[in-house]
């Protein structure tokens, strides 16, 4: 039996959230900030790790295990953390989650030593997934035929976090110190704690099933859901492209070229950040059944975005213009990619989201090693030949696509 028809038969309790009526526009707002500055928390420390090398009388080599640990409790949480949003009060289990993501910045901000860092991080990335229960959160309020356009709207401040964060703790830790970004973050998350709960409607659990159970059926969903797969994969190399252009991009900007400081690169991260107002739109156009064929053109732009960054290695104009049209492309998939996996069950969006998420992490993980080895083998050229490579690669296997295929999955990816 799936894990959609055992949770049917588990809890068959109705979703207050699915009522008719519009989210009111505040709320989504709030969602979409919310995600912006939880996911950021993952990003603050990159461009710290010098200055937290020299504090704390490390190598980089070690200095950098932090931004590693970070991101393995992140991938914790996805696994063990988010699946809970199908099982536990949404509305708490984001309060609790905050406010444990309070406890641990407050811990790395005040760390006496590396090690307390190392853990404090940790924990944070873990907890930090509460960004990828507030966009499933955000489908289950909305009625069906606007389902697109709020997650989209979720999603840009989510993207936009993750674009402009680096630039916030470089400005932040020049002004201030680089205690004052973990601080500082812990206060947003303990006023984010305590306005998400008075905010949030109460929303009942999905299933009854025991959390073992639940984490089961998370990976059965893999089995169960091919569309679940391929929208992964799909945005696996996306978001491997996106990982290894904003990996290498500073070596090209602070190099003999262009000679630009820190902060330079961190002005340049916010014309990214320009991409994230795409989201909406791609919500839009899956409202309108175009899932397929904008995913198709969303890997032929990134492919022609990298070809363009090639040609920017003397233009910084064509490189701003070439992460701009990576961006939005990148963007464009993931939202299509979320508004088809969250039809697969209502009842499990949280695991869905789980699963999705974690397929497409694993692949901007890769992205990121792999372009720092392609850059400093081939340098600029070799690296926006490999993002142009993820992005074919991409393309022909949305070519394999078949439309009564991904109607037999109960995907809409062949809208």
């Amino acid at each position: 039996m799936s894990s959609a028809s055992t949770d049917a038969h588990s809890h068959r309790r109705p979703e207050t959230a699915e009522a008719p009526d519009a989210v009111p526009g505040w709320l989504v707002a709030l969602l979409a900030v919310a995600s912006g500055m939880t996911v950021a928390n993952l990003y603050y420390a990159q461009p710290l790790l010098s200055t937290l090398s020299d504090v704390f009388h490390t190598g980089t080599a070690a200095a950098g295990t932090l931004i590693t640990l970070t991101q393995v409790g992140y991938v914790i949480g996805m696994l063990f953390l988010v699946p809970l949003g199908d099982r536990l009060e949404k509305r708490n289990l984001i309060a609790v989650m905050l406010a444990v993501t309070t406890i641990s910045l407050l811990a790395a901000g005040l760390a006496v030593d590396f090690p307390m860092l190392l853990i404090a991080s940790l924990v944070s990335g873990a907890t930090s997934v509460v960004a990828q229960i507030l966009v499933p959160f955000a489908a289950s309020l909305a009625p069906d035929h606007a389902r697109g356009r709020i997650v989209g709207r979720v999603m840009s401040g989510l993207l936009t976090g993750i674009l402009l964060s680096r630039t916030l703790s470089s400005l932040v830790s020049d002004l201030a110190g680089w205690r004052v970004v973990f601080l500082g973050s812990a206060v947003l998350m303990a006023v984010l704690a305590v306005a998400l709960r008075a905010a949030l409607p109460q929303h009942a659990p999905t299933t009854t099933l025991p959390y073992p159970e639940v984490l089961r059926s998370t990976f059965r969903m893999v089995r169960t859901h091919p569309a679940l797969v391929r929208r992964g994969l799909y945005q696996a190399a996306m978001f491997g492209a996106f990982s290894a252009f904003w990996t290498t991009v500073s070596f090209v900007l602070t190099g003999p070229r262009f000679h630009y400081s820190s902060i330079g690169v961190g002005v340049f991260a916010l014309v990214g950040a320009a991409g994230a107002a795409v989201a909406p739109f791609a919500g839009h156009w899956a409202d309108r059944g175009l899932v397929r064929p904008v995913t198709g053109i969303a890997f032929v732009v990134a492919a022609l975005a990298f070809a363009l960054a090639g040609f920017g290695g003397h233009s910084v104009v064509l490189l701003a213009l070439a992460a701009i049209l990576i961006d939005m492309a990148v963007q464009t998939s993931l939202i299509l990619g979320q508004h088809t996996v969250y039809q697969l069950d209502p009842t499990a969006r949280a695991r869905l989201n789980s699963a999705f998420i974690a397929m497409f992490f694993a692949g901007g993980a890769a992205g990121s090693q792999l372009g720092s080895a392609v850059y400093h083998a081939g340098g600029w050229t070799g690296l926006t030949v490999l993002g142009t490579a993820l992005s074919l690669v991409a393309l022909l296997y949305w070519g394999t696509e078949r439309r009564n295929r991904a109607a037999a999955d109960g995907g809409t990816a062949s809208r």
